[in-house]
C-alpha cells in the first residue's frame, strides 16, 4: 500500500463538525481515518458512512470487551457500517474474540455487497507502563511478555493482528509473522509532547520496527496547520520504509 495508507489520523473530536473541519484540510491525502469512542459516540454511525462515501478507509476503535454473545452482535453491526478494521480487547479471551469473527462473517454471508473488515485486539494500551501492569492490572512480568502473550491468543482466534506500541511491534513480528497486523498508537514526532502515553516512539522509528499502520491523534490535530504535520509524518514514514 501507499505509505499515506499506513498512516491513521486519530479523529478524536467532541463534534462531527470539528472532526469535518480536519478532514477538509487532510483532503487528498489517502490516509486511514480513525473513529473513537468520543466521536463514535457524538456523532454516530452516520458518521461513518460519511467517511466511507468519501472514499476513506475507517478503523472504528471502540475496543469491543463484553461476553461473546455482546461482542458478537457488536462484530455484526460494525461490518454492515463497512467498516475497514474494528477491535476488541484480548483481554476479553479466546471466545469472545471468536465471537467476534463470527459476528463479522455472519454479516457477511448474509450481505454479499459487505467486505470482510480486519479485526484486530488491543493487547495493553500505551498508557500501561510496568508499576501499573503489575500492581494494578495483577499481571506479573514485563509489558512486552503481557502484549506478546495477548497477541498470540489473538492470533489463535484467528484475529487479523493487534493494537500495541510501537516498541513490542519487532517481537510480535518475530513471534507471529509478518503478515500479522500490528496497528501501533504512542506516535510522537520528535518534540512533540507525551501527554498521557507512557510508550512511544517517532513515526520512523515505528516504521524500522517493522509495524503496519501507525496512529497519530494530537500531534497532528492540535497542530496549528495540520495539513503540513501530517505530510511532515508521511515524508518521515517513506525516509524509513
Amino acid at each position: 500500500m501507499p505509505v499515506e495508507g499506513r498512516l491513521m489520523v486519530a479523529l478524536d473530536y467532541k463534534t462531527a463538525g470539528e472532526a469535518q473541519a480536519l478532514i477538509q484540510r487532510l483532503a487528498g491525502i489517502p490516509c486511514f481515518m480513525k473513529v473513537g469512542m468520543q466521536l463514535y459516540y457524538a456523532a454516530g454511525p452516520d458518521f461513518v458512512r460519511e467517511l466511507k462515501a468519501k472514499g476513506y478507509s475507517v478503523f472504528l476503535d471502540l475496543k469491543m470487551h463484553d461476553i461473546p454473545n455482546t461482542v458478537r452482535g457488536g462484530a455484526d453491526s460494525v461490518t454492515r457500517l463497512g467498516v475497514d478494521m474494528f477491535n476488541v480487547h484480548a483481554a476479553g479471551g479466546i471466545k469472545m474474540m471468536l465471537a467476534a469473527r463470527e459476528g463479522a462473517l455472519g454479516a457477511v454471508q448474509q450481505d454479499s455487497t459487505l467486505k470482510m473488515p480486519q479485526i484486530i485486539a488491543v493487547t495493553q494500551l500505551t498508557s500501561t507502563d510496568q508499576q501499573m501492569l503489575n500492581r494494578e492490572i495483577g499481571i506479573p512480568g514485563s509489558v512486552e511478555e503481557a502484549v506478546v502473550r495477548y497477541a498470540g491468543l489473538a492470533k489463535e482466534s484467528g484475529l487479523d493482528g493487534v493494537v500495541a506500541s510501537p516498541l513490542e511491534a519487532k517481537a510480535i513480528k518475530a513471534a507471529y509473522g509478518p503478515a500479522f497486523l500490528t496497528v501501533t498508537p504512542g506516535i510522537r514526532p520528535a518534540g512533540s509532547e507525551t501527554a498521557d502515553q507512557s510508550r512511544i516512539l517517532t513515526p520512523g522509528q515505528a516504521i524500522q520496527q517493522g509495524t503496519d499502520y501507525i496512529v497519530v491523534g494530537r500531534p497532528i490535530t492540535a497542530a496549528k496547520d495540520p495539513r503540513e504535520a501530517a505530510l511532515q509524518i508521511v515524508e518521515e514514514m517513506k525516509r524509513h520504509a
